[in-house]
């Protein structure tokens, strides 16, 4: 025959009970912190009057930008092809399907770690032959310490005001019931999308004489959010 476990009003209560009152509080937490990476979107373009030429100026532009991405070495922590296509277009006017021209295009995601890197490696793709460059898109990485402080703070937060009901009553907190986390992720994810503060897309038909310099780019700060619920159960209050 087994033994009742005891028997506890207050678990069964969740709003407690006089002897065993709960307080319920929302803790909040939201720094500002330097980017840590940054994103970059390459579009490589070309366009010929037969498939054939496309494609060899496509392929030859894509292994330029490519080469020149990798010799930069380990700020580049990611360098990824996305989609590529050849498309025709077709003639205006006549019934007849004639292609007038080839048009390719190959899309490369660069990642980089280093920011004086990044300004010098953007200024030498945007001067290369009909290469485009988006970007640059600031984030954190998934295991930045950040997100970790913002939810020890949110913690701290909630305990500091849960506290501060309970004296407010003449009370103490007793215990942690329940902690209920609602989310502590990075305000700017890292996505290339609605890219705010980044520099203005750059499109070059053809690279310049001389070699430009190298942007001077500002790192855009960004934003973590960490959010908790906590319940505590406290003395009896002095009323």
């Amino acid at each position: 025959m087994t033994q009742d476990a005891p028997h506890d009003p207050a678990a069964h209560q969740p709003y407690g009970t006089p002897e065993v009152p709960r307080v319920a509080v929302r803790g909040e937490a939201r720094l500002e912190v330097d980017p840590e990476i940054a994103r970059i979107g390459i579009t490589v373009t070309a366009r010929g009057t037969d498939r054939r030429s496309a494609l060899d100026d496509l392929t030859r532009r894509n292994n330029t930008v490519l080469d020149l991405v990798k010799s930069y070495g380990e700020p580049v922590e990611k360098l990824e092809t996305g989609a590529f296509s050849i498309t025709p277009e077709l003639t205006r006017h006549g019934r007849a399907e004639r292609v007038r021209a080839y048009h390719g295009t190959v899309h490369i995601t660069a990642e980089l770690n280093d920011f004086t890197t990044l300004g010098e490696l953007t200024t030498r793709l945007a001067d290369l032959e009909l290469t485009r460059v988006d970007g640059p898109w600031w984030a954190l990485r998934p295991t930045s310490p950040a997100h970790g402080e913002a939810r020890r703070q949110a913690v701290l937060e909630a305990v500091q005001r849960a506290r501060e009901y309970a004296r407010a009553l003449g009370a103490e907190l007793a215990a942690l019931v329940e902690l209920a986390d609602l989310g502590a992720e990075n305000a700017a994810p890292l996505a290339m999308a609605a890219p705010a503060g980044a520099y203005r897309s750059m499109s070059f038909a053809g690279a310049e004489e001389d070699t430009a310099p190298p942007l001077d780019l500002e790192p855009q700060r960004q934003t973590v959010y960490a959010q908790v619920n906590a319940r505590f159960t406290m003395t009896p209050p002095r009323l």
